[in-house]
């Protein structure tokens, strides 16, 4: 038995039967049959009869999901920065998060479609509790981050975290981690320390910035030009400017799940921005403490992301109605002014101005954070 077991994805020897047992789930059923709308179950079940790994999965089932998932839900996905990688190399990427399920879905098919290594991906523990979401996780990759611990499970747990990474690495599997625990709600993308931290803590005597660099890092700028569950994220915003607990309904995961992956997206782009060597040399000469490095590490995760996100209308449209100002009217046009307008005023209570100052603020950060470059 593996250390790792509780935490892993299936290993491929366990996916077909894995897939044979899951297929049985109704809302597994709905997937497929969403993937495959033109088939029926008999020829549905053939398909699954030859995955017999999870590459063979991803491949034949969550990439061809996906690709009709963004023909119904977006207007057009793009990808830049992957053909600078290398083929047969795994790296750990770093990316800002706004979507639970789809985020690491898309740099897949990127990281798939320009012949590069698939990642395994962190995902909480917090969000599979329903056993369709444990058994499709499994399936995709994902391993476990566990949530709700006490100081100490969560020590212990988080070095364990870190050596089961430092292996799939060291078996030539890249990996996937968001800069931050949880999605980014505000728009702000902000890389926290205590995430790159528990990166390292399998690290042993190695000296911080030689394992890092070691560790191949590529930042991962996410764009959504809309954001299907930014009405969702509203509530928890407003809680925190309030300084009042947040507390989650039932099923609020699932339902942002669901929005996520159905919500009407706009256009989307994904760009890859490995991080210049020299970075390291030059933290190396000007950071003295170890937790000074990872500060100024996670400013240049933070730099790469906000250059390379892909700014839309919408988030011009946000500034200009945030700061009352026309400063950007050149990039975008009266159609689509009118339309942001529109989903602003369905989708808040026009008498709350906090609740308009968070829904623009989510759209505008990238703007502001762009500014500052």
């Amino acid at each position: 038995m593996s250390i790792f077991d509780h935490i892993r994805p299936y290993h491929d020897s366990e996916v077909n039967k894995a897939l044979q047992q899951a297929s049985r789930h109704p809302m597994f059923k709905v997937l497929l049959q969403f993937t495959f709308p033109n088939a029926s179950m008999s020829e549905i079940q053939e398909i699954l009869s030859q995955c017999h790994s999870i590459h063979d999965f991803q491949t034949k089932v969550i990439y061809k999901s996906v690709q009709n998932l963004l023909a119904k839900s977006s207007e057009g996905f793009s990808t830049a920065g992957f053909d600078t990688l290398l083929p047969n190399k795994p790296y750990f990427y770093i990316s800002n998060h706004r979507d639970i399920v789809l985020d690491t879905s898309l740099i897949n098919v990127g990281l798939i479609d320009n012949g590069l290594i698939t990642t395994a991906s962190a995902i909480g523990d917090n969000l599979v509790q329903k056993e369709f979401l444990m058994a499709l996780s499994k399936l995709n990759r994902n391993f476990l981050v566990l949530r709700n611990q006490s100081p100490r499970e969560l020590l212990k747990s988080s070095k364990l975290l870190s050596e089961y990474m430092q292996f799939l690495l060291s078996e030539g599997r890249s990996v996937w981690m968001a800069q931050r625990e949880g999605r980014t709600k505000d728009g702000n993308d902000l890389t926290q320390q205590g995430v790159l931290k528990m990166v390292t803590m399998a690290r042993g005597k190695t000296p911080l910035l030689q394992y890092i660099k070691e560790l191949d890092i590529v930042p991962i700028a996410i764009s959504y030009e809309y954001d299907p569950t930014d009405i969702l994220k509203v509530p928890e915003i407003v809680a925190k400017q309030e300084n009042v607990p947040y507390i989650k309904t039932n099923n609020e995961d699932f339902n942002s799940i669901l929005k996520g992956a159905l919500g009407f997206k706009k256009r989307i782009h994904i760009e890859a921005a490995p991080l210049d060597a020299s970075i390291y040399d030059q933290i190396e000469k000007e950071a003295q403490s170890d937790n000074e490095k990872l500060k100024r590490l996670a400013s240049e995760i933070d730099k790469s992301i906000h250059r390379h996100y892909k700014l839309w209308p919408s988030n011009y449209i946000a500034y200009d109605l945030y700061h009352n100002t026309t400063e950007y009217a050149s990039y975008y046009d009266e159609k689509e002014l009118r339309h942001f307008e529109r989903r602003l005023e369905r989708r808040v209570n026009k008498e709350n101005q906090l609740e308009i100052d968070s829904f623009l603020l989510m759209y505008a950060n990238p703007v502001i954070n762009t500014s500052k470059l």
